[in-house]
């Protein structure tokens, strides 16, 4: 792919001095996925700093039939961020917090502003923005909404999807569409926020959104628990429900191997509890109620544990504790990391097939490569796992990566025959559409790619995404 000294002259008139890079220093952090997966190149880096310049940029890109990729904070995982050859359009200079209504319940954010930030700012308003993801402090809203992200509290408050009041975007053609609207009702026909929620950039570059905040909730409970099986998890998960009333915030599920490399592997981290168990769930309740949510954890682990459907259960007392049970969690992809080369899977499954799906991949994985060592941890409230597949210790990286496509076939068909996604919040990107056309039907392909060539009849944004 050649781009045109023609177009890059254009752009760097477009965007004015400081608003573009040519700098292999300042290129390569923006052109590799933190697992080294994807290596990417690009002659030009575009630093928009507001709506206008995105639109300019696009501008020229759709009147010249250039491509271009855009990147948020570069936290994906599955490769739709890394360009090959295209320009690459960056939104980190797009930091500003434009409205915070505590009236409305709306947060107004340029596309890259962090979560880490938009949770500071809500908070400082006397509110929060719900979603929560380990990558909070890179991870920009942009990036959140054209890849529709999850996190730990969807059980509650949804994904992204669930929580964008409107959106302004630049459209393939370089318009500017401003959407950025704060209601809750309005039955106006197709909802075009809709589409590029999830859209992973490819029918159009979300510039700013409007967000939906929630109160502060006054009452929190934490605890760890440690299981036999994954199906007594799903039974737990059935009664905090009915316990809590609706007030179960986040439910998620760890396997021991995970652990394990997470206390060797990541510094400053500790058992959670005194005993090793097979499996733990994380469990945290909250309420606006002072109490509640203390008081339904109590209820929920003391008949749990008289029941014998628990084996142990530690309730942090702080919030240092809270944070040091959560680090266990959020720090299991980080601990596999030193361990060598990984078959990662985002798939989701109804939740009540979860502790089936772990039993029949886990079988099929382990007859495929013995020895492998399989790490599974996730959202299990929503049925989100994220299943991954270590070679075994000592063995060959190159060997297990060359399997990678049968292991995840078979993965991925399992899910498939229990009526599940092969991504359930990390999006397709480069890494899986060409998979997905395997599950998704020839009637929905056409109406996706008929979407998009619509809107990006050059197919300029994104080109190797999606349909």
């Amino acid at each position: 792919m050649t781009i045109s000294a023609d177009v890059i002259s254009r752009l760097k008139a477009a965007l004015g001095e400081g608003g573009w890079s040519q700098d292999p220093d300042r290129l390569a952090p923006k052109l590799i996925e933190w697992r080294d997966r994807w290596q990417g190149s690009t002659p030009f880096l575009a630093l928009p700093k507001t709506t206008q310049e995105v639109a300019a940029v696009v501008g020229v890109c759709a009147q010249t039939g250039t491509p271009l990729v855009p990147q948020g904070g570069n936290t994906g995982l599955v490769g739709g961020q890394i360009p090959l050859g295209e320009v690459l359009l960056s939104t980190e200079r797009m930091r500003a917090i434009r409205d915070i209504d505590a009236l409305d319940d709306v947060l107004v954010a340029e596309a890259g502003v962090t979560l880490q930030a938009a949770h500071e700012a809500a908070l400082a308003k006397g509110r929060r923005f719900p979603l929560d993801i380990a990558s909070q402090g890179t991870a920009t809203i942009g990036g959140i909404v054209s890849t529709n992200a999850g996190g730990t509290a969807v059980l509650r408050y949804g994904n992204t999807r669930e929580l964008v009041l409107g959106l302004e975007a630049v459209l393939p053609n370089g318009e500017v569409w401003n959407g950025l609207k704060r209601l809750r009702k309005d039955n106006t026909g197709y909802d075009l926020k809709q589409l590029l929620i999830g859209a992973e950039g490819t029918l159009g570059v979300v510039t700013a959104a409007s967000l939906k905040l929630f109160p502060v909730l006054v009452s929190r409970a934490t605890a760890v628990v440690g299981l036999d099986e994954p199906e007594a998890a799903i039974r737990l998960l059935a009664r905090a429900k009915d316990e809590a009333g609706g007030a179960v915030e986040a439910f998620e599920l760890m396997g021991r191997r995970g652990v394990d490399f997470v206390l060797k592997n990541i510094p400053n981290q500790r058992d959670p509890l005194s005993e090793v168990h097979p499996w733990y769930v994380l469990v945290e309740i909250a309420s606006g109620e002072p109490m509640a949510a203390e008081n339904a954890m109590e209820r929920l682990l003391s008949r749990a544990l008289d029941d014998g459907l628990i084996r142990d259960a530690a309730v942090a007392l702080n919030e240092s504790q809270a944070k040091a049970f959560w680090s266990v969690r959020e720090n299991q992809s980080a601990g596999q990391k030193p361990e060598g080369a990984t078959w990662k899977h985002d798939v989701s499954v109804p939740v009540s097939r979860v502790a089936e799906f772990l039993n029949q991949a886990t079988a099929r994985m382990e007859a495929l490569v013995p020895g492998a060592r399989v790490t599974a941890f996730g959202h299990v409230g929503d049925g989100n796992i994220h299943y991954d597949v270590i070679r075994p210790d000592g063995g060959d990286d190159a060997a297990h990566s060359a399997l990678r496509g049968e292991g995840s076939r078979i993965v991925h068909d399992i899910v498939a025959s229990m009526g599940g996604s092969i991504s359930a919040e990390h999006g397709l990107g480069s890494m899986k559409t060409q998979e997905a056309r395997r599950y998704k039907s020839p009637v929905e392909v056409a109406a996706l790619a008929a979407i998009r060539q619509s809107l990006d009849p050059k197919r300029i944004m994104n080109p190797r995404v999606l349909f």
